[in-house]
């Protein structure tokens, strides 16, 4: 599967309201941030991003973003003082006029390229998002002094960012296999060695330790047939699939290791990471609801935070628990021949990230947006899936989830107890950063 190249709308922003105006200024609306979202995902599919990282780029070229806007909007509030280390940032000195959120889109990009891997990639796009500035009338003085400053802002978040301690993480051991009955091994075909270890040494953005939700044990391993253990295997080796439990499991796969044979080749299959595709309906409810610029900056910056806060927490417990995958447990024990649906993703199996990080989001989004939020995800579509609708950012979780049972690469409790963990680290991100805690929907 190849991901279409994404595209800029050139006509998006000649469509801005009030652009024709020769005595307002031209700014941005909330589309823009969809837009670097999506070319930020698209270097991810390049750069063969994992999950954790990828959540780690969206929250910090989000938070550019918006701390660019809360330097010059006083209806935006900075997250300073909100989450944990970030400090008063300074305003750039810049003499003439700037435009606040071309500034902001300009902090993202410029801090999504100095973060991934390859993000001299942004460059082509940025050329074309100026050039449509041009068009509908931004001055070059305005053009240069925005970039200036959103300059100015990712400078001090790529410092903030430095010391999230990410970088030592390549200073620790490798990490080994258990090698004990029952825990995690690599999997077939591509059999990577295990996705970042050491996450849960990274400074998250709101939480006050990476255990600060730790869920209940996983059932302990057992080959006895009437262990707990052995009923979750035998629940997911006997499953039989529906149609659409089919499309359910591929549409919410998000695996970016993804691997197809092809004769004697292993063959890499383009797919986005399960944060990007929670940005991504972040960026479908803003334009639904036709939040304004500012609003649809705050809830994609609180969003980021939010998985990369999830993504810490779980996986704390996937290097603590190192449990078995139903891949090799399966085959191990009850039949050799066994295939799930969905390629086993390289790490622990519990919890369930996916069920994590969803259940954050949708604690997020329902905040902003409401609990009863129609809508119809098209992320995938550039993927070659059909869009799926649903009545709430929480069945979209609960889908999420039960998802990866579907796909054969989570046992029942990985799941059940990584929305709870994920229902509590989004209560507890709202609170920190709104000061209006939730109670966490079922």
């Amino acid at each position: 599967m190849r991901p279409l190249l994404y595209v800029i709308s050139l006509l998006s922003l000649a469509l801005l309201g009030g652009c024709s105006s020769p005595d307002k200024a031209p700014e941005l609306e909330n589309r823009q941030i969809s837009e670097v979202v999506g070319q930020m995902t698209e270097v991810m599919i390049h750069d063969v991003s994992n999950p954790p990282l990828a959540a780690r780029f969206f929250a910090y070229a989000c938070l550019a973003g918006h701390e660019a806007l809360a330097q010059q909007d006083s209806s935006v509030r900075s997250f300073a003082g909100r989450i944990n280390g970030l400090k008063p940032l300074e305003k750039p000195a810049v003499d003439g006029p700037v435009s606040p959120s071309l500034s902001a889109v300009l902090a993202m990009l410029e801090t999504a390229r100095k973060m991934q891997p390859s993000g001299s990639r942004h460059e082509v796009y940025q050329k074309s998002l100026l050039d449509s500035c041009r068009r509908v009338g931004f001055s070059e003085e305005m053009i240069a002094n925005s970039g200036q400053f959103a300059v100015g802002i990712s400078k001090q978040i790529l410092a903030y960012a430095k010391a999230d301690r990410y970088n030592r993480i390549s200073n620790y051991p490798r990490y080994t296999p258990q090698g004990q009955p029952g825990t995690w091994y690599p999997t077939p075909p591509g059999y990577f060695a295990p996705v970042e270890p050491y996450f849960n040494t990274v400074r998250p953005f709101t939480l006050d330790t990476c255990h600060q939700f730790k869920p209940a044990p996983p059932a302990a391993f057992s080959t006895a047939k009437s262990s707990p253990f052995f009923k979750l295997m035998e629940a997911v080796y006997r499953q039989p699939l529906t149609p659409e439990q089919r499309e359910i499991a591929a549409f919410w796969d998000c695996n970016p290791f993804a691997l197809q044979e092809n004769g004697h080749l292993l063959v890499g299959m383009k797919k986005i990471s399960p944060g990007a595709h929670w940005m991504g309906i972040t960026g479908i409810a803003c334009k639904q609801s036709k939040a304004s610029f500012a609003k649809a900056m705050q809830v994609h910056t609180v969003v980021a935070m939010g998985l990369m806060d999830g993504f810490i927490g779980c996986w704390d417990e996937k290097y603590r628990s190192h449990r078995i995958r139903p891949e090799t447990a399966i085959r191990k024990h009850l039949d050799p021949t066994w295939k799930p649906m969905l390629q086993t993703p390289p790490f622990p199996e519990y919890l369930s990230g996916h069920s994590t990080i969803s259940s954050a989001a949708a604690v997020i989004l329902t905040h902003y947006f409401g609990d009863n939020f129609r809508y119809t995800d098209t992320v995938e579509e550039r993927y070659g899936l059909k869009a799926r609708s649903f009545t709430s950012f929480q069945q979209a979780a609960v889908e999420a989830g039960i998802s990866r049972f579907y796909g054969g690469i989570h046992f029942m409790d990985a799941i059940e107890q990584g929305r709870w963990q994920g229902l509590k680290t989004g209560e507890w991100v709202v609170a920190k950063v709104e000061g209006k805690p939730l109670i966490a929907r079922k």
